[in-house]
């Protein structure tokens, strides 16, 4: 049984939303996904998808993309990421999984999951310098970064109380990198300070395949794991250096 990670699977099953404009790493890319799944994934394993799930607008919209989803091997922790507007509450979500009998998904949102050797934990980050948030919308930049600080807080105190007489590694997962470049959240790796968290996975970044795959901020690992970068091959993780 291994634990297993892999970001921003952008499915459109259902919608027009082709990502092959983005780089031809990016044509047929659904099919690599289940190609490459299917060979490494069993069915006793689990896979952390931390955001940009489906195009879809709505859940009706992403019932395609969660069947797609649901119908590979393994067990699924779903995070959010900027372009899930399908999502919605816990209960509604939940209740539609059920509905549609997608039994092997679940949300990585304020909580926390054993898998293995690990206890996996998460929320979907802020990107944007505060500098530049009156460029993208007009975001309040303190106050988003003050929520998902709060969020990942949230998700820490119940990996805290999952914490059985044998410790385990706690790994973060984020949507958005905490540190990438020049870019630092800092408010974000400060509560994983806080945690003693050293093993931080992410996504959103595409079109950048030429830097290494992890890297070491504060003695945090942060790790890149979005698809186009693994080339669609979901990857098999543990706290360690690539």
């Amino acid at each position: 049984m291994s634990l297993f990670s892999i970001a921003d699977l952008h499915l459109s099953l259902s919608t027009d939303k082709p990502m092959d404009k983005f780089g031809s790493r990016w044509k047929s890319h659904a099919e690599k996904i289940e190609k490459n799944w299917r060979a490494i994934v069993s069915p006793a394993d689990t896979v952390v998808i931390p955001g940009d799930i489906s195009w879809g607008m709505s859940l009706e919209e992403s019932r395609a993309d969660l069947a797609f989803i649901d119908s590979l091997p393994g067990k699924k922790l779903i995070g959010k990421g900027n372009h899930d507007y399908w999502w919605s509450t816990m209960t509604k979500m939940k209740a539609f999984t059920e509905a549609e009998g997608f039994s092997s998904i679940d949300f990585l949102y304020n909580n926390a999951f054993v898998c293995e050797d690990y206890i996996v934990c998460g929320t979907r980050g802020w990107y944007v310098e505060e500098r530049l948030q009156n460029e993208r919308d007009n975001a309040d930049y303190a106050k988003i970064v003050a929520r998902e600080a709060a969020r990942l807080r949230l998700s820490l105190n119940e990996a805290v109380s999952l914490q059985g007489d044998t410790p385990k590694p706690i790994l973060v997962y984020l949507h958005f990198p905490p540190v990438f470049r020049s870019f630092v959240c800092r408010e974000l790796v400060d509560v994983m300070h806080e945690y003693a968290v050293r093993n931080c996975y992410f996504g959103h970044i595409h079109g950048v395949y030429s830097v290494p795959r992890t890297t070491d901020f504060e003695g945090i690992s942060m790790t890149m794991i979005s698809a186009d970068f693994l080339d669609f091959v979901p990857m098999i993780t543990m706290p360690c250096d690539y």
